[in-house]
């Protein structure tokens, strides 16, 4: 007869794993985050431009679907992997590039780095990150890590991050496009958020009570940009100053001439600019809004993707991010025709709850979220999934 008395569940004496193991979703890590991360901080991540249409948009298209599960089919076995650019990653998921990411918990882009790699998927350092490249691919040194590129004014410097890249052994560039000019975060402006934090009265009695944020705030390696140093003021001050808004397809084909690896433009928000991407040197684009982050009452990624496969084709691999928080989310963006999805706030949730542990976490959420609906639509492998599994609700 099998023991049906009640066990007592061992007491965990760490907040930061109770934490995180209470979480069993994406929004529960986020609620977590909030608890224990400073206001500043905290909106960084969860904030987007102005109104944040464009972001409520994004996860209202992923809740604006039915699945159409096909049953009686065998899904034992379950094939998650996909090819990118020649290797193959556990799952058709990604990190994406995240700036600012020591001030969100001190172990920022090594925690990440070392997740995915731990998961088997890619990682991409962001030019506005808080570790060198040479860092994070000796933090992990076994992952995928790419390194994704903001054109500044000034070209040299530019090019030197991408030279540091390719010798640290980064075989895939991600060269971000939607930027021209800084959009309105109001929350960081409210917050007046710098790097590093401006510690004022109001800063100060917010982060008090975290006191795991700040104390290692201040008793780890000072917070700045890996590739930038310190910046007085705000980010879109900063973006404004540096970043080049003269950008156009012409850089886009001298980068290609120059960067010999993969190469992926991120920031694909028309049919029209998806084919000039390509036909400038693109191995692959993404559909990407900036996570609502530029320009508010942006087209929504999801809902483009058909329409954009259509136009260039099957054989171009298209990925997409904006607004995914769930695995179903990824399978329904697979199913439509996207190739790869990659998170940003979903992870950075985690990695503030718990660090590499909530990093971990939520790549264990996702990619079981994930793994389930796939067998429960009746699909054992990704190359299965299409639009008949997932349709749009009027």
């Amino acid at each position: 007869m099998p023991n049906l008395l009640p066990k007592f569940r061992k007491p965990e004496f760490s907040a930061k794993k109770r934490r995180v193991k209470r979480a069993l979703t994406i929004y529960d890590l986020r609620n977590a985050a909030k608890s224990c991360t400073p206001t500043p901080a905290f909106d960084y991540t969860d904030g987007a431009a102005e109104d944040e249409i464009s972001l409520q948009r994004a996860r209202d298209a992923y809740r604006n679907v039915e699945f159409q599960p096909n049953v009686l089919r065998d899904v034992s076995q379950l094939d998650t992997a996909v090819d990118l650019f020649g290797k193959a990653s556990a799952f058709p998921l990604g990190i994406a590039p995240t700036g600012f990411t020591r001030m969100m918990n001190t172990e920022g882009e090594v925690a990440g780095s070392r997740a995915a790699a731990k998961f088997g998927i890619p990682f991409c350092l962001s030019t506005m990150g808080t570790t060198s490249i040479e860092d994070v691919m000796q933090a992990a040194p076994t992952g995928r890590n790419m390194f994704q590129l903001y054109m500044w004014k000034d070209r040299e410097k530019s090019m030197a991050l991408v030279d540091r890249a390719a010798k640290a052994g980064v075989d895939t560039l991600m060269l971000t496009v939607d930027v021209p000019v800084a959009g309105a975060r109001l929350r960081d402006v409210r917050n007046g958020l710098t790097v590093p934090p401006t510690l004022t009265l109001k800063t100060m009695l917010n982060a008090a009570p975290r006191v795991g944020w700040w104390w290692n705030f201040l008793t780890k390696p000072k917070l700045e940009f890996a590739s930038l140093g310190e910046w007085p003021g705000t980010v879109a001050e900063l973006i404004d100053s540096m970043f080049d808004p003269t950008i156009d397809y012409q850089d886009l084909k001298w980068i290609r001439e120059y960067w010999s690896g993969n190469l992926v433009v991120k920031g694909i928000q028309t049919v029209e600019d998806a084919k000039l991407a390509f036909d400038h040197g693109a191995d692959a684009i993404m559909l990407s809004n900036h996570g609502g982050r530029q320009l508010d009452r942006a087209p929504v990624p999801l809902y483009q993707l058909q329409e954009t496969v259509k136009a260039v084709g099957k054989d171009k691999p298209i990925h997409i991010d904006t607004g995914i928080m769930h695995g179903a989310d990824v399978v329904t963006a697979l199913a439509h025709g996207a190739k790869f999805a990659w998170v940003g706030r979903a992870y950075l949730y985690g990695l503030m709850a718990g660090g590499q542990l909530g990093a971990e976490r939520s790549l264990e959420i996702l990619t079981n979220q994930m793994s389930r609906t796939m067998r429960l639509l009746g699909v054992s492998n990704v190359a299965e999934l299409e639009p008949k599994h997932v349709k749009f609700l009027q």
